[in-house]
């Protein structure tokens, strides 16, 4: 048997998922680093946790007796020993030694807080639509960046560097679930650090059939709104609005999504920090890539 790999623990958050997190389970226990993994339950009832608890004695099973959504993530993440956080969703896992290959790169570079992996399509093995706009990011880099720059991380693929992630204070419990991710990320780049994408890195994706589309695209419509309005100039951030507004289905579930973000103004405008020139100028680069997208549509 392998010796364990030290530097990496894997964190998953689940809910109401039984089928699929043994299925994720049996994949993750099964890589040849052995990573620790820690899995946070958000309040099932369909006996997940009892499932994990049964099946699983290697992992190490979190109860929360209430939906944290992402910021469950902060609660494993919390607990966790190992220099670097691979983050894996109940319906995805990292094939045999990408974990290993993510950690040697953040290894290597010390400036570098994330690495995001290649999402293939389960069942088929097809690249996910997201890959092509990772892998061509238009984002200009420095030369030691082992892959194509990032302003974003994927939650369900990526690994990050403990010490980044707490240094911005992991996942914003205002938003909740929903394309948390991009304030996290933005975050971590006006400090400084580095976010990159890398084809050997591969995580599989088989589509939870257990998820409600349409208030995924309510929150995710309220979060893109709340984080251009907390950390673009105001200019900017107003010109995004109207094309964020401009792209979204005319029905209830946009006008909800708008309410709930304008209900938020008060907050936002307190807890508002313009990110620095170089970010917003990189965040100006992925518009267009980002409108001309068919993997980020508000469907459901």
């Amino acid at each position: 048997m392998r010796a364990r790999d030290e530097r990496v623990t894997v964190v998953i958050i689940t809910r109401d998922r039984c089928a699929e997190l043994a299925r994720t389970l049996g994949h993750m226990v099964a890589l040849p680093e052995r990573p620790e993994i820690i899995v946070v339950d958000n309040g099932s009832r369909d006996g997940s946790a009892a499932m994990v608890a049964d099946r699983f004695p290697r992992v190490r099973l979190l109860r929360s007796d209430r939906n944290l959504g992402a910021t469950a993530r902060n609660v494993a993440v919390h607990q966790v020993a190992s220099p670097y956080v691979a983050f894996c969703d109940d319906d995805t896992w990292w094939e045999p030694g990408a974990l290993s290959t993510a950690a040697d790169l953040l290894d290597a570079h010390a400036g570098l807080a994330s690495v995001t992996g290649r999402i293939v399509v389960e069942p088929g093995g097809a690249e996910d639509p997201i890959v092509a706009e990772l892998d061509g990011s238009p984002l200009p880099a420095p030369g030691w960046l082992p892959g194509p720059a990032l302003l974003g991380i994927l939650a369900g693929a990526s690994m990050l560097r403990v010490t980044a992630f707490r240094e911005v204070g992991g996942f914003s419990p205002r938003l909740w679930l929903g394309g948390e991710e991009e304030l996290l990320a933005i975050d971590l780049a006006a400090r400084g650090w580095w976010m990159c994408y890398r084809g050997d890195v591969v995580v599989h994706h088989a589509a939870s059939s257990a998820r409600d589309a349409t208030e995924r695209r309510r929150l995710g419509i309220r979060n893109t709104l709340w984080t251009t309005w907390l950390r673009r100039p105001v200019r900017d951030a107003l010109r995004r609005t109207g094309v964020v507004v401009g792209s979204l289905p005319r029905d209830t579930t946009s006008a909800r999504a708008l309410a709930a973000a304008v209900a938020g103004l008060p907050w936002v405008v307190r807890e508002r920090r313009v990110v620095p020139r170089d970010v917003e100028e990189g965040l100006r680069l992925l518009e267009e890539p980002q409108r001309r997208s068919v993997a980020r549509r508000y469907v459901g």
